[in-house]
């Protein structure tokens, strides 16, 4: 298998259009299908379905797809190494992250890093529910949970601290909870489930019960939380870098400060441990890990 060729396939396979793929590389149409079609006949499989107004990626293909990302990572690591790529990181970069951290915290960033690497295309997939690194073939995630799964690496963004919050409008019609016991019988916008949440301060513990609170909401998505709870739609519990501006600008009010929640939560960024870290990717990390340490929202 032809290096170039698997570029092509690669390129196919996101774009859907081999016509497209084959532009991108310098290709001409007829050119770009008759080497996808060598390379079809090679592995013994149809990678693409090709009808007169439509490509899409066979189930086989779909399987072939991550091996096949992950032998251009391997032979462009290795380039790298020898010193043969002179020119600056180049390719698509498949990167997973939060929508809500992204929208606040990545987008504002994203001119400066494509001024500094014009030739790095971001495929960005933002959804506040997780995505599967692997499975997904990503390069790159943004995650936050203790790193615990043995297939990934990752290094340490920011701590993600979570606080409870509720907007001064309706702490003035509700009341304003001083102590743990004050909740009981508040409204809550609960995030995720109605699990209870266990809180920590100077060795104390308390639980943040929804059994004892009225939860008539319950959301995954973390903009959509910090826009209800600016509404006045009750307490709730977010990650300091999505409420911190707010509290500061006094449209939300930071309750219990002394408390935060226990779940040892960090923000990390993350690849799977079988891929070699490629200067596309180590030079995104990097960016993000100079623009984002410190934390902007503790600034």
């Amino acid at each position: 298998m032809e290096i170039e060729t698997l570029r092509l396939f690669v390129a196919a396979a996101e774009r859907l259009n081999i016509s497209a793929a084959g532009r991108s590389l310098g290709l001409a149409p007829a050119m770009a299908s008759a080497r996808l079609a060598k390379l079809e006949h090679e592995l013994g499989a149809e990678l693409l379905h090709r009808t007169t107004r439509k490509v899409s990626v066979s189930q086989e293909g779909a399987a072939f797809l991550p091996y096949a990302r992950e032998i251009l990572a391997q032979s462009e690591a290795a380039r790298a190494a020898l010193g043969l790529n002179a020119g600056k990181p180049s390719g698509t970069l498949r990167f997973a992250a939060p929508s809500s951290f992204a929208q606040l915290h990545i987008m504002p960033l994203l001119p400066a890093f494509h001024a500094q690497y014009p030739e790095i295309t971001l495929d960005l997939r933002l959804s506040d529910t997780r995505i599967d690194l692997i499975e997904g073939s990503f390069d790159l995630a943004l995650r936050s949970a203790p790193l615990q799964d043995s297939s990934l690496r990752g290094r340490k963004l920011a701590d993600d601290t979570r606080v409870l919050c509720a907007a001064p409008e309706y702490l003035a019609q509700r009341g304003t909870p001083v102590t743990p016991e004050d909740f009981d019988g508040h409204d809550l916008l609960s995030w995720g489930s109605a699990a209870p949440r266990e809180f920590i301060a100077d060795g104390q513990r308390f639980t943040l019960d929804p059994r004892r609170m009225v939860c008539r909401t319950i959301l995954d998505d973390g903009t959509a939380q910090r826009i209800a709870t600016l509404a006045g739609g009750g307490i709730s519990v977010n990650s300091l870098w999505s409420v911190a501006h707010e509290i500061r600008a006094g449209r939300l009010v930071h309750l219990l400060p002394d408390w935060r929640l226990d779940d040892a939560s960090v923000l990390w960024l993350i690849y799977p441990r079988s891929n070699v870290l490629t200067p596309k990717v180590r030079v995104f990390m990097d960016f993000l890990l100079a623009e984002l340490t410190p934390a902007p929202w503790l600034r």
